[in-house]
């Protein structure tokens, strides 16, 4: 199986009209990401932000928990946070992967608008058994990544659909769906949520 790494994007992200715009990174996203790419066997989370100044802030989460006062109370927190990572850019986070692995990551890029060659759920999660490369799971903040960051992908997973016509999950429960139905047990991954 492939060295699996995800991305919360919050630049080059987009607005509901579709200008391309920048997020602001939020406590939640940074710890419930964490615990489900920790749940799920990821190798590391990205966050990626341009905004400098917001960087300290998910430093001290990480820190609170992974070094701090936080060790003592919820050590399996710690565990999880420990996958953060910083970065400014999704070329960033590229290059710590490359570093790391010695492989370009496989970019796979997410979204909740349907359309054409899209890969399903179980047919990366069969891919994913087999790959030799890295991958890198990108997830959009706002209303999605931009457009040049979907033009790069190797890969377009499928939406997140339900029994309704709503599909406006926040990006922490699409997170842990997806990684529930691309590493959940194969009895599992066929008949997903």
């Amino acid at each position: 199986m492939s060295a699996v790494y995800c991305a919360l994007v919050h630049h080059p992200v987009v607005d509901r009209q579709g200008q391309e715009v920048t997020t602001s990174v939020t406590n939640l996203d940074v710890h419930d990401i964490a615990r489900s790419a920790r749940t799920f066997g990821l190798r590391g989370y990205f966050v990626v932000s341009p905004i400098e100044a917001q960087h300290p802030v998910v430093q001290r989460i990480v820190d609170h928990w992974c070094s701090g006062a936080g060790t003592h109370r919820f050590p399996e927190r710690g565990e999880a946070i420990a996958l953060v990572r910083l970065c400014l850019s999704i070329d960033d986070a590229i290059a710590q992967i490359e570093a790391e692995e010695g492989k370009t990551p496989r970019l796979v890029v997410t979204s909740a608008k349907a359309g054409p060659d899209r890969s399903s759920h179980a047919e990366e999660a069969e891919h994913l058994r087999i790959e030799t490369r890295p991958t890198l799971l990108l997830f959009g903040t706002g209303h999605g990544l931009s457009d040049r960051v979907l033009q790069r992908a190797d890969v377009f997973l499928e939406p997140i659909k339900g029994p309704s016509e709503f599909n406006h999950l926040s990006v922490r429960a699409a997170v842990a769906i997806t990684l529930d139905r691309l590493f959940a047990p194969k009895s599992r991954a066929n008949n997903p949520i």
